[in-house]
């Protein structure tokens, strides 16, 4: 079996397992595992600008580490900024 089908089977089948992991959090465990999923968002950052600036990936790998580069940028600004609003929530309001 090539490695790319093998790898793109490890991505179907993670996709699946996040989406009901995600969804079986019940609304209090919200917040932490935003800030988990930004952690691991960074990650996933490092590891695609690791993989398309190794000189190797052109082509598909190239376009899908830009692509993984992109989507994980805007999860990690995106979670921040939803914490930043959801911190400001519980600060004491000057008179």
């Amino acid at each position: 079996m090539p490695d790319t089908l093998v790898a793109l089977y490890v991505f179907v089948l993670a996709c699946f397992i996040g989406y009901f992991v995600i969804w079986g959090v019940t609304p209090s465990l919200h917040t932490p595992l935003v800030a988990l999923t930004n952690a691991i968002s960074g990650i996933v950052i490092i590891g695609a600008l690791l993989v398309t600036g190794a000189g190797e990936a052109s082509g598909p790998a190239g376009i899908m580490g830009f692509f993984a580069v992109l989507l994980a940028s805007i999860n990690v600004f995106g979670g921040f900024l939803v914490t930043n609003r959801m911190l400001a929530m519980f600060k004491k309001k000057k008179k």
